[in-house]
């Protein structure tokens, strides 16, 4: 199988160059090698390449700075989503991109399904459901999968910040009233190779009978507030940790640019019973990321 990663260095996209390696030749593209917003070039590799499969990580998930930013925002999680649409149809290849919560506004008591309507409050999420819509009408075989409150240990992530500010600080104000579902970035890596895992026989067939929009995040959900109380729990080394106590806040309580949705976790059963794989529950997925850190690191 011929595989196209863009995004590589990205904390999913690392993962992914890790475990598409052994289903075939891949070619594992960053920003150091191409420039997103050149979307000719960006065409033309990708019909230079020839790949059967198109794995797009990359994105701009600066969610904040989006509000300023909107043109850069859009090109890079709009239009090369699109140019990537187009160029697999052209070639009868099949694109796997990877969406956001986001999309929702967050409104909505239960989780979220595929068919819920979306509504995105930040600039954000709306160039994400833009890049989601240019791929549906171009008409190329794809997977949208849509995700949530992705870390790891390797990147900037709530997880890592978490660590960070319980070394620093005695006390920890978190919000409580924003819920989703965490992702660890393996996991989600891992479950997007054994996709391409039971296609290989003949990809395109494969996925284009599957084709569509899935939710793919950890299993539950959890707030905000609870998810650091089970980081600070799974610690390897919290006889670093400085913190004392954790203090539950309201989104309100920190104004940012950019609106946050306050409730986004997935419903992944339609995943589920198409591709017969999950991702395990939050909780367990975060004990085995955290189970990864060196409990005495070196100096």
């Amino acid at each position: 199988m011929r595989i196209l990663l863009l995004g590589k260095t990205g904390q999913l996209g690392w993962e992914l160059q890790r475990t598409l390696a052994p289903l075939g030749e891949i070619s594992a593209l960053g920003p150091e090698e191409l420039n997103l917003t050149d979307l000719d070039a960006l065409a033309s590799l990708i019909h230079a390449t020839h790949p059967q499969v198109i794995v797009n990580a990359s994105a701009y998930t600066a969610v904040d700075n989006a509000e300023g930013q909107v043109d850069l925002a859009m090109r890079l999680n709009a239009q090369a989503p699109a140019v990537m649409a187009e160029a697999a149809r052209e070639l009868n290849a099949a694109l796997i991109h990877f969406s956001t919560d986001y999309v929702f506004d967050g409104e909505k008591d239960t989780p979220y399904i595929e068919s819920d309507p979306t509504n995105p409050l930040n600039v954000y999420g709306k160039s994400k459901l833009n890049g989601e819509q240019a791929i549906v009408e171009a008409k190329c075989v794809h997977l949208i999968l849509r995700t949530s409150w992705v870390y790891s240990l390797r990147g900037d992530s709530f997880v890592s910040k978490t660590l960070a500010w319980a070394r620093q600080q005695e006390t920890m104000r978190i919000v409580a009233d924003q819920v989703g579902s965490p992702t660890w970035a393996r996991m989600l890596s891992e479950i997007t190779a054994a996709i391409l895992a039971q296609s290989l026989s003949a990809p395109q067939d494969y996925l284009s009978a599957r084709s569509g929009i899935y939710h793919l995040g950890g299993s539950g959900g959890v707030s905000r507030l609870d998810l650091a109380r089970a980081i600070l729990r799974f610690d390897p080394r919290p006889g670093e940790q400085k913190v004392r106590s954790l203090e539950e806040a309201r989104t309100e309580d920190f104004p940012t640019p950019a609106r946050r949705p306050l409730r986004t976790s997935l419903n992944c059963s339609l995943f589920e019973t198409t591709f017969g794989l999950r991702i395990p529950n939050w909780e367990d997925s975060l004990g085995l990321a955290m189970s990864e850190q060196p409990a005495n690191p070196g100096p």
